[in-house]
């Protein structure tokens, strides 16, 4: 069968027009370790446009070249948005940047750092400021309790 009535030149078309990664609306609140994430990514990113670039073939590979493109367009953007959040006093309110230790009503300890949205990481315990949890602890103080998602935590901890 001729390649012409296939479909394999439209699937790499498609998959060479890949949609831009959402950028949030939310202001783009980092820390110091957030805003060298934030630069860390965007040289990989223009590494991997540059090494896209220098395979000469596009047309073998344009996923590589437009994966390249999408990310460097998207950290170009955040890297210019970052707002450095500097850590706040050390007193015992939760802002930007805390480490909260709590302790749910089950006994179970938990611990999170509130982050930026490009940091969140809740499998490592780091929580974007816009996270329900994040949203619950801004503001309150060692010993308070808040309610998340059916949950009753009180705050023994705020570093």
């Amino acid at each position: 069968m001729s390649v012409a009535f296939t479909k394999e030149g439209d699937s790499e078309a498609s998959a060479a027009d890949l949609p831009d990664r959402p950028i949030s609306a939310h202001p783009n609140f980092v820390t110091r370790e957030g805003l060298a994430a934030l630069e860390d990514a965007f040289a990989a990113a223009r590494a991997a446009y540059s090494a896209a670039q220098a395979a000469g073939d596009i047309g073998a590979d344009r996923t590589a070249m437009a994966r390249a493109t999408r990310d460097l367009r998207y950290y170009a953007a955040r890297r210019a948005s970052a707002q450095l959040i500097a850590p706040g006093p050390q007193d015992a309110v939760v802002r930007f940047a805390s480490r909260v230790q709590l302790k749910a009503e089950d006994g179970a300890s938990l611990s999170y750092r509130i982050v930026g949205e490009d940091e969140a990481d809740p499998v490592h315990g780091l929580v974007s400021y816009i996270a329900p949890i994040a949203r619950a602890l801004i503001g309150q103080t060692l010993g308070d309790t808040v309610k998340v998602a059916g949950r009753t935590l009180t705050i023994t901890g705020v570093d």
